[in-house]
């Protein structure tokens, strides 16, 4: 398993990413959601609680230039399944599975995200019982003409261990999209810690918001915290 905050501290620029795993005592699933921007539109955002998730907002109002991309609800609750994502595809998940249809039946009708040249890729994830699942829908290599759409199915996950999926590799002029499966990483501490851990070590210029859950397996009771770099 890699270290997490090594694989974060260098990187200047994953974009938005997902972590979601174990706890170390294994007895809470463990879920982390940040974002980072580079443009003013971007970085003009703080995650805000609503009903058990959360939506993004503009800090400042008047400086909100284009909300397509950039205002959605990243986490929201169906059924006692946890979804989080990058995007609108949050609905789309929802929507599903308050229908007793399936995470991939919904992402089977999204694709990236119309930004071009950067084709950005839409990562989604879903947290049932200790079990969870992650996907990402990119383009062929920056071809925006094939979509391709991976699933990772995790069961039983071991004790302090998580997976890492973000949307780009590194920063770039086009960003190029993340490769290859989720990252196998350490998850240590409790709440606080690991939160303290992801959000030093994302890049200080870039970052912008983070959302982090313990769920207790036993109970199914929950505790989250946000952090906001606009205070």
């Amino acid at each position: 398993m890699a270290d997490l905050a090594k694989i974060l501290s260098e990187n200047t620029y994953p974009g938005r990413g997902i972590v979601i795993g174990r706890s170390a005592d294994g007895g809470s699933a463990v879920i982390a959601y940040f974002i980072m921007g580079r443009s003013e539109n971007s970085r003009n955002r703080i995650f805000v609680e609503e009903g058990d998730g959360i939506r993004t907002e503009a800090f400042d109002p008047a400086k909100l230039a284009d909300p397509s991309l950039i205002i959605y609800a990243p986490v929201r609750v169906c059924n006692g399944i946890t979804i989080v994502t990058n995007g609108d595809q949050t609905d789309t998940i929802y929507a599903f599975l308050a229908k007793g249809d399936s995470f991939e039946s919904a992402l089977q009708t999204r694709t990236f995200e119309p930004d071009a040249p950067n084709y950005t890729p839409r990562i989604s994830g879903i947290v049932y019982g200790g079990n969870y699942t992650l996907s990402i829908l990119k383009s062929a290599g920056g071809n925006p003409s094939s979509t391709r759409r991976y699933f990772f199915d995790y069961k039983e996950p071991l004790a302090g261990e998580g997976h890492f999926i973000h949307t780009y590799r590194c920063d770039g002029n086009p960003i190029p999209s993340y490769e290859g499966e989720p990252t196998a990483v350490k998850i240590e501490g409790d709440i606080d810690s690991f939160t303290d851990l992801v959000w030093k070590n994302l890049n200080g210029d870039n970052k912008v918001s983070l959302f982090t859950r313990f769920i207790d397996l036993k109970t199914g009771k929950t505790e989250s915290r946000i952090v906001n770099k606009n205070q």
